[in-house]
């Protein structure tokens, strides 16, 4: 069975931190999304959680990228934390209708739900019927009591992805709903045992899949653990 591609970035690139480090210690801000697009195949944007994301803004960063480079958009918090879904469909089609504009350089978008909101099953279908797949969507759920069959069933009904979230706190079960897989790693570290697990874990989520994307918590280190991964997941193909 073929195999997907498996992406591999970090959550966000904007990162002063980063210079004398990954970034060249005199880069202009202005040139860290080149930079970054040129070494990396992908990355997850915050920015629009925050804000509902501009047109004009995510069509000048698709076109400061490579064709072959992939953003992840995670979806406005008014959608997920404010709304928390419900009665959600009109802001939840300006987010959808103003991200499509970055064409072939969108990846999955994030639907990141707070921790205290627990399993509402009708709820959860609801929504997927207000996307009806016109954006590949994954749900990052931080509540214990999502990780059940039925919510499974419903994401893969609609064509929708698990976010595979590792914390120091939680972790998603390793399933995949979807044609694409979406993965977080966002513990403080990870050793070369601990990245040597994780080969297995994409080596396995990737077979039949079309696209595995991985992001790496904004620390520091970052970058540096998505190269190992990276090189790692090339000695074992």
């Amino acid at each position: 069975m073929a195999k997907a591609d498996i992406l591999i970035g970090t959550s966000g690139f904007s990162y002063k931190e980063w210079l004398g480090g990954f970034y060249p210690q005199k880069l202009p801000a202005t040139r860290m999304l080149e930079y970054y697009s040129e070494r990396m195949p992908t990355v997850e944007i915050n920015y629009t959680f925050r804000a509902m994301p501009k047109t004009t803004m995510l069509e000048g960063w698709a076109s400061r990228t490579p064709a072959s480079f992939r953003f992840a958009l995670k979806a406005p918090q008014r959608i997920t934390h404010f709304a928390r879904l419900r009665d959600a469909k009109e802001t939840t089609d300006t987010f959808v209708e103003r991200a499509s504009v970055m064409g072939e350089r969108l990846g999955p978008a994030l639907f990141q739900l707070p921790p205290d909101f627990k399993l509402d099953l009708a709820l959860l279908r609801d929504f997927l019927a207000i996307l009806k797949g016109r954006i590949r969507a994954a749900f990052e759920f931080r509540n214990r009591s999502w990780f059940d069959d039925s919510v499974m069933t419903a994401l893969a009904d609609n064509g929708a992805a698990l976010c595979i979230a590792e914390t120091e706190k939680l972790a998603s079960p390793l399933e995949r709903t979807a044609p694409y897989v979406y993965v977080r790693l966002r513990k403080e570290t990870y050793d070369d045992a601990g990245l040597d697990e994780w080969v297995k874990n994409l080596d396995r989520l990737a077979s039949g899949a079309d696209e595995v994307f991985v992001y790496f918590k904004h620390e520091t280190s970052a970058p540096d653990l998505a190269a190992r991964l990276r090189a790692k997941l090339q000695r074992s193909a």
